[in-house]
């Protein structure tokens, strides 16, 4: 008897990645895309209707947040099983997208055939993730000191790395406000906890602060 095929949903704001990977994973005979978005919001209302297999999700989308899309999506699509696909390498996205729960992490640089790999084995009930990345993940894990304040970028909690990210691409507080559906308040609040977690003076001081640790992510 056929198994069915697993049914993918793919998340990524940029089209082209999207009919790359789409084309990709239809060549496989046990792999069916079944729907995809470009942000967060309305990826998360069509999985919750109809919850896919899988879901392969970027972290960095302009509308919404890839790391609150995959929060949610255990809330109110908990048979969805998710895979990060992104061009972020640093352990701490690779960490907050594990925790947020994502079960696969594969980076766009790496061979086609990741993909295709982690999609099988996260749909199988299994991690996936490069084996240094495992270790690295490992090591982190043992040498981070219980209770430790936090002080640098990769210390904040996801919303605000969100929100310090976007500050550091120039993005301004409007512009963040409404990339993540928030009111200008909220977005200003994150600033305060930001500045008041990293020992900013003020937000002239936060938005360099925001540059600079964006430049060394390159």
């Amino acid at each position: 008897m056929k198994r069915p095929r697993i049914r993918v949903f793919l998340v990524d704001d940029h089209p082209l990645v999207r009919e790359w990977l789409g084309n990709l994973l239809r060549l496989e005979p046990d792999l069916d895309v079944c729907g995809q978005a470009s942000g967060a919001a309305q990826a998360l209302a069509a999985m919750t209707a109809e919850p896919p297999d899988i879901a392969v999700v970027d972290l960095s989308l302009k509308q919404g947040s890839g790391l609150e899309l995959i929060k949610g999506l255990r809330v109110q699509a908990p048979p969805t099983r998710i895979v990060v696909l992104s061009m972020h390498e640093e352990i701490g996205d690779i960490e907050r997208s594990f925790r947020a729960g994502a079960l696969g992490y594969v980076m766009k640089r790496e061979s086609t055939g990741q993909i295709v790999a982690a999609i099988r084995q996260v749909h199988s009930g299994k991690l996936y993730a490069d084996n240094a990345v495992l270790t690295a993940l490992a090591e982190r894990s043992l040498a981070r000191p219980p209770g430790t304040a936090p002080a640098t970028p990769e210390d904040l909690s996801d919303r605000e790395l969100d929100v310090f990210r976007r500050l550091g691409a120039g993005h301004s507080t409007r512009r963040v406000a409404d990339d993540l559906n928030l009111g200008m308040k909220t977005v200003q609040t994150y600033h305060s906890r930001i500045r008041e977690k990293l020992g900013l003076a003020d937000a002239a001081e936060l938005t360099r602060a925001a540059v600079r640790w964006l430049e060394a992510q390159k």
